[in-house]
């Protein structure tokens, strides 16, 4: 059992899969329902976009990813699912674990059909992947001294690292400036 408040300082911070797919299928499906609606008689074009469909319509749960670990001797610190979003779930890790952390923009690993479909939508890619929750991918950190390890995992992306908690938490774009990370995914709390 892991559980989402206990990352410290310099861990890394891990994320299985990729992001945003889900999302961009859900606008992918909105607007085939809008041509719908406007024409009963259109048939909906989800061609080259099969992926991004799958991942909003039949969501899986990642134990592939739990036994990798296992097999790999490697015990995250924290760890949740990517449901509310990347940066909703680092806050929830970061406030429930007193820490801050950094992620780097040119690391989160985004699919080629999700990047088209952003694309297609004029969507800036990297907030769709940050907000756009219902991935169900891995979201955790490990010790620095397991960065060998998880970094030949396949699936499994370094993302980042935590800091110190005053040091808050923050996107580290590809020009090196920081963006603060704000909670913009969907919440079922309404916190």
């Amino acid at each position: 059992i892991v559980y989402r408040n206990t990352a410290r300082e310099n861990d890394l911070i891990c994320v299985s899969g990729n992001l945003g797919a889900a999302y961009m299928g859900l606008q992918l499906l909105e607007r085939e329902k809008v041509v719908f609606k406007e024409n009963p008689n259109a048939q909906p074009d989800f061609s080259g976009y099969e992926y991004i469909l799958e991942r909003q319509l039949k969501p899986e749960a990642r134990m592939d990813i739990i036994q990798l670990l296992k097999e790999k001797g490697i015990k995250p610190t924290a760890m949740m699912d990517v449901s509310d979003g990347l940066s909703s779930e680092l806050l929830h890790i970061s406030k429930e674990s007193n820490v801050g952390c950094r992620i780097y923009e040119d690391r989160i690993p985004i699919d080629y059909q999700t990047a088209a479909m952003a694309e297609q939508f004029n969507m800036n890619l990297v907030t769709a992947a940050l907000n756009g929750g219902e991935d169900y991918e891995l979201l955790f950190t490990v010790p620095l001294t397991d960065h060998d390890k998880v970094s030949e995992m396949k699936g499994v992306k370094v993302i980042g690292h935590i800091t110190r908690p005053e040091l808050g938490n923050y996107l580290v774009g590809r020009d090196g400036g920081e963006v603060e990370l704000k909670a913009q995914g969907w919440n079922s709390l309404n916190e």
